[in-house]
């Protein structure tokens, strides 16, 4: 396991103590993400679509494992005891009979049953199947638990942070390399090649995720995948990555002037660079998602830069993105151990934009950087 069996217990129990608060007897968990946050199970068995997955979590004690027959063997090395397996994939029944007994002996005759059902969830079964299983468990209830999972999730313990606080370090060093790959006439493609590769050296377990772009003066969006074109002198080269180390991201970009800055860029870099240290500065508990996207946005305006459209930063944690989004309608509230991003955006014209991603952990006293601070001036690489 990725962490002692206590930690995942306390998580357990926190789901717990807000599941009795709202009056759920029991979540229903299907997505890797929270079977992995509440069990330790870490796999990538999970790029198949071939097969559902559940952990339940009942009112008390530890969860129940509910999962195909081929995961019993990783499943045992978690902190779990309680392992029932089908043969799977299963064209009649794909565990929809184990998990509904499951859930029938596990919670009363008109108990609620938890399934995350909001913005930023997805249930990873067939819709029919779960249809299925609310016929088959009538008269209990199927409640919402959107809340629940994300309230107890979005605060990191210690441990978690040092493990995202370990991904930054990584991803870090690996930017540091770009300079020694990302020449005048390489492909983009090449270089987004070898930064994988650069991650991979450095340390992280897998690279879940890489964009960027390349443009005079800018780029014109943020996650495209890179294509053959060459790389230009007076070109700003951006690239984004979500790198895993035990599970859990980085999520942070950094900006590469090709050969000597322009004036423009020179600027967009600088305001970019200033308002994430303004707003660094003015983080703390309980301020609200919302402002942190006033902060960025006017702290751009007050250097001179056009704010770009769009959210500018998110939680992070084993996910490459989680909630809360710094967007101007977003009134979640901030909280001592939130890992967030802060990722303002400016445009320099049409179809050009540069942005700056940076990770944080939010404590009582404010911010503390996870990913090394981009410099103050644009970075230029030099033939």
């Amino acid at each position: 396991m990725i962490f002692p069996a206590q930690e995942y217990r306390d998580r357990v129990a926190r789901l717990q103590t807000a599941m009795g608060a709202r009056g759920v007897d029991a979540l229903l968990l299907t997505n890797p993400a929270d079977l992995f946050y509440t069990t330790g199970f870490l796999t990538r068995f999970w790029e198949s679509p071939a097969r559902p997955w559940f952990v339940v979590v009942p009112g008390s004690g530890a969860p129940i494992a509910v999962i195909p027959s081929i995961g019993a063997e990783l499943m045992g090395r978690t902190w779990l005891d309680d392992i029932r397996t089908w043969h799977a994939p299963n064209p009649v029944d794909d565990g929809v009979g184990l998990l509904a007994d499951t859930l029938a002996q596990t919670l009363p005759a008109r108990g609620a049953i938890g399934v995350p059902m909001g913005l930023e969830t997805h249930l990873r079964m067939p819709m029919a199947d779960f249809e299925r299983l609310r016929a088959r468990l009538a008269p209990r209830r199927i409640v919402d638990a959107t809340d629940i999972v994300q309230r107890v999730r979005e605060v990191k313990s210690g441990p978690e942070i040092d493990r995202i606080r370990a991904i930054c370090a990584i991803a870090g060093r690996a930017f540091a390399r770009v300079p020694g790959f990302a020449a005048v006439g390489r492909p983009l493609a090449d270089v987004f090649r070898d930064f994988q590769i650069a991650l991979l050296n450095e340390g992280a377990d897998w690279v879940s995720y890489v964009a960027g772009g390349a443009g005079p003066d800018g780029y014109g969006d943020v996650i495209s995948p890179a294509g053959a074109q060459p790389l230009q002198p007076g070109d700003v080269l951006m690239l984004d990555t979500g790198a895993v180390k035990d599970g859990y991201f980085c999520d942070f970009d950094r900006n590469f002037a090709i050969g000597p800055a322009s004036d423009s860029a020179r600027r967009a870099h600088a305001a970019l660079w200033q308002a994430t240290e303004d707003t660094l500065a003015a983080l703390r508990p309980g301020l609200r998602a919302c402002d942190v996207h006033a902060l960025l946005w006017q702290g751009l305006e007050k250097q001179g830069a056009t704010p770009a459209s769009g959210r500018l930063g998110h939680g992070l944690g084993v996910t490459l993105t989680e909630w809360p989004s710094f967007t101007p309608l977003d009134q979640t509230p901030l909280r001592a151990g939130m890992v967030l991003t802060l990722e303002p955006g400016c445009m320099l014209g049409p179809g050009r934009m540069m942005v700056q991603e940076e990770n944080i952990v939010l404590h009582e006293h404010g911010a503390e950087l996870l990913s090394p601070r981009v410099p103050a001036e644009l970075p230029e690489v030099l033939a």
